[in-house]
């Protein structure tokens, strides 16, 4: 049997890795500035995550969802606790995809209602309503795209009149959008569209599967304006590379057995994973310093970049060029060996490092960018000059 192939992949195998670092299995070392699509929050092989995760396994590593899984309501008291949001219930998932699925499905429980408001270049997901609400037909089945779905600008007005034609459970939304390129409502946006889903009752859904676990500079995006979803999922930095997901419930939203389920979703491996990444985020103050990173990062890519914009808050960066990146990714990969991303807009390279990332990794990574990016600067004038 053969792997189906649907991943492009480089020719690369890591096969070790500690902090922003990995190496191949020629003893190549790369760093790593996009955290495997932002899963690694903590850094690659943290010591107490290590530590964690083999002193669980040693004891018990899974049962089912039907005997007493302490460890579970452990994690829901520390998300809460570092979150700001103790009041909140947490089920949880193995996925972002299967986080924003039951955050759907809840909300159209709880509204009796079925249209979802999407933004477009949004991404959620690939099951069955997540791709649905998803803003890239070409990743929808016909199967997937009989659900009610509505994809709107950041426009208020076009948001207030569909809310009230009366038949919308949900607004979902990313409070930065990663797949999409790093674009981001403003705060005043995002007050308005919290105010518009209580006015209509409607859930809001922040999806933080990306954004979320300290990558803004806070714990979650949503936070720099402020408001209060009444969903909020998370996933890929919640556990550092081991699969979990979950969904940050309102206390408005009621639970009855059977309305939502899952056969691993909040297993024991997981639930320490996810307590070693909160307790590391605690104590090496890690939402400050992805802050002040990402602060440093930006302000010298403002400066020297020479790109069109700069976008982001935090360890979320895009940086939009005026050509398309995927020749200086390309080489920042192989000839400086650093990880980066793109998105689906060609011209913007996406960057997810570790939260504790180093000021002299970042360094690194600016003086490869710049050297890069002068001499494609350079090939596209001389074009231009020729045409």
């Amino acid at each position: 049997m053969e792997l189906f192939n649907v991943y492009p992949l480089v020719n690369i195998t890591p096969v070790k890795a500690l902090g922003a670092k990995l190496w191949d299995d020629q003893g190549q070392e790369y760093l790593d500035f996009y955290g495997g699509h932002a899963v690694i929050s903590i850094g690659h092989s943290h010591p107490h995550y290590v530590q964690r995760l083999t002193e669980q396994l040693q004891n018990i590593g899974f049962y089912s969802n039907s005997v007493q899984i302490p460890i579970q309501t452990q994690l829901a008291h520390k998300l809460g606790q570092v979150s700001g949001y103790e009041d909140y219930a947490l089920f949880l998932c193995n996925s972002g995809a299967e986080a924003n699925e039951n955050a759907l499905k809840l909300a159209s429980f709880h509204t009796g209602k079925t249209r979802v408001v999407a933004f477009k270049g949004a991404f959620h997901g690939r099951t069955s309503g997540a791709v649905a609400a998803t803003d890239n037909p070409k990743i929808v089945a016909p199967f997937n795209a009989g659900h009610a779905i509505s994809f709107l600008e950041y426009d208020l007005a076009a948001v207030k009149t569909t809310l009230q034609g009366g038949d919308v459970c949900a607004v979902i939304i990313e409070p930065i959008q990663g797949v999409g390129g790093i674009i981001m409502p403003s705060d005043e946006f995002l007050q308005g569209l919290a105010t518009l889903c209580k006015q209509y009752g409607v859930i809001l859904i922040a999806d933080e599967v990306q954004s979320g676990y300290g990558r803004s500079g806070k714990f979650f995006a949503h936070q720099h304006a402020g408001i209060r979803p009444d969903i909020i999922s998370v996933a890929k930095g919640m556990g550092n590379g081991f699969p979990i997901g979950g969904i940050l419930i309102a206390p408005e939203l009621k639970a009855s057995y059977g309305l939502l389920g899952t056969t691993f979703g909040g297993n024991h491996l997981a639930c320490a994973a996810a307590l070693a990444v909160l307790e590391v985020i605690e104590q090496e103050n890690l939402l400050a310093h992805a802050a002040e990173m990402g602060d440093y990062l930006r302000t010298e890519l403002l400066a020297h970049a020479g790109a069109e914009e700069i976008r982001g808050r935090g360890l979320m960066v895009g940086i939009k060029y005026d050509f398309p990146i995927k020749e200086v990714r390309d080489k920042l990969l192989l000839e400086h060996h650093i990880f980066v991303g793109n998105a689906s807009d060609p011209t913007v390279l996406r960057l997810l490092p570790p939260l504790n990332i180093s000021k002299v990794e970042v360094d690194r990574f600016l003086q490869a960018l710049y050297a890069l990016t002068e001499k494609s600067v350079e090939i596209i004038q001389q074009a231009s000059a020729l045409d």
